[in-house]
């Protein structure tokens, strides 16, 4: 037998039971993994109703972090199901993912796809920081803060991702 089929079996599983302890509802489509998923923990399918997980969490941070993430999409399941306001941005959906104490964002994982900084560019004037992740070119820009010229810096590439970048 493939032991990946067991892996998204006891994944829905889980799923299964998420939903019936903490939403009160049963979970009647499928849930899989997705080892293609690199930036997101989770997605819910409005077309077909099916959920699936970044196993890189499940390995990563624990069946914890991943509950979060199953409880954060089975809001969006249950909510879309209803007919009531299941985006990020609802109220509805803001609501219950608060009551049912699902993840709003997952970690983010190293190397999930996320570039790191590799240029700066810094104000002559003021000093002011402006990191990128591409070259650009400062004559065209100025700085925001004083509206000084701006110079860039090559700075050395990191592998962990600290920042917003």
């Amino acid at each position: 037998m493939n032991p990946k089929l067991l892996f998204d079996d006891e994944l829905q599983r889980r799923v299964e039971t998420i939903s019936r302890r903490d939403f009160g509802k049963p979970f009647r489509h499928r849930a899989c993994f997705n080892p293609r998923l690199r930036t997101t923990g989770g997605r819910y399918f409005l077309s077909d109703h099916r959920i699936e997980i970044n196993p890189r969490h499940w390995l990563e941070c624990g069946a914890e972090v991943v509950d979060g993430i199953i409880r954060h999409e089975l809001c969006h399941y249950h909510l879309h199901l209803e007919k009531r306001g299941y985006r990020h941005g609802d109220r509805e959906f803001k609501e219950l993912l608060a009551h049912v104490k699902g993840l709003r964002h997952a970690p983010v994982l190293p190397g999930s796809g996320k570039r790191s900084v590799r240029w700066l560019l810094v104000c002559q004037h003021c000093g002011h920081e402006y990191p990128r992740r591409k070259r650009m070119d400062p004559a065209r820009y100025r700085c925001g803060k004083c509206r000084g010229r701006l110079r860039l810096r090559e700075i050395a590439v990191c592998d962990h991702d600290d920042g917003p970048f």
